[in-house]
């Protein structure tokens, strides 16, 4: 399929309710409102174009936006390309979940999720920590820096209550990935979380909650799914 025909199948795909959805989530126009289980039924057309999954994203249509997210092969993406998609993520579901998961897959997902931290920009900051946070469950811990892990736990223990409001989303989000997906370092994050106790995020006008980080953790164990790694984040 080409451009033209992909975003067409969007455009059926889609429905208001859904749409209404996403915009009290943070999205705006333009987009359809596509659910993604229904989405996922055109990765199969799309992801052997890979230059059709950049001119999906570069729509600027966030259900295009997404569907570029799950049909990219992260290892083809290039630095420039990773830059330019967390410069066009305008709300926290592209930020946090396309950008963030196509980064955390590919060969620059530390680099960028360490620089992207250090954003002023609240949706690349707060892409740059859930980059990091996938990555840490796709990565075998002997392939991890700790000691980089480690201050990036301190630094959540000492600012995360200062911080931009989806910032502190995904700091939050960062502890539970370390804490149930690296188990050398669950007793760390279970004292982090427990010292930063309930973490207050504006959800705007939607059910969302935020979870408490070692509360959630507790139910990984329980799961018996504690260190665990998963094969991909990209979802």
């Amino acid at each position: 399929m080409n451009l033209q025909e992909v975003m067409e199948k969007l455009e059926a795909m889609g429905s208001e309710q859904t749409k209404k959805t996403f915009m009290r989530h943070g999205a705006a126009e333009p987009l359809f409102g596509v659910k993604i289980g229904d989405m996922k039924k055109l990765v199969k057309s799309v992801k052997n174009d890979q230059e059709l999954v950049q001119a999906l994203y570069h729509t600027g249509n966030s259900d295009a936006m997404y569907l570029a997210g799950l049909s990219v092969n992260p290892s083809q993406l290039t630095k420039e390309q990773l830059q330019e998609w967390v410069q066009k993520a305008y709300w926290h579901m592209i930020a946090e979940c396309t950008v963030a998961g196509a980064a955390a897959e590919s060969p620059f997902a530390r680099e960028l999720a360490m620089e992207w931290i250090e954003s002023d920009e609240e949706m690349i900051a707060a892409c740059g920590w859930s980059t990091y946070a996938n990555y840490v469950t796709i990565t075998l811990d002997d392939q991890l820096d700790f000691e980089e892990i480690r201050s990036l736990l301190m630094r959540v223990k000492n600012t995360i209550h200062e911080e931009k409001n989806r910032v502190r989303y995904t700091m939050n989000s960062f502890l539970i990935c370390v804490g149930g997906s690296v188990l050398p370092l669950t007793e760390e994050v279970i004292e982090v979380a427990h010292h930063i106790g309930k973490v207050n995020v504006d959800v705007g006008n939607t059910a969302c909650k935020v979870p408490l980080a070692a509360d959630y953790i507790k139910k990984i164990e329980e799961r018996g799914k504690l260190g665990a790694k998963k094969k991909t984040c990209i979802c």
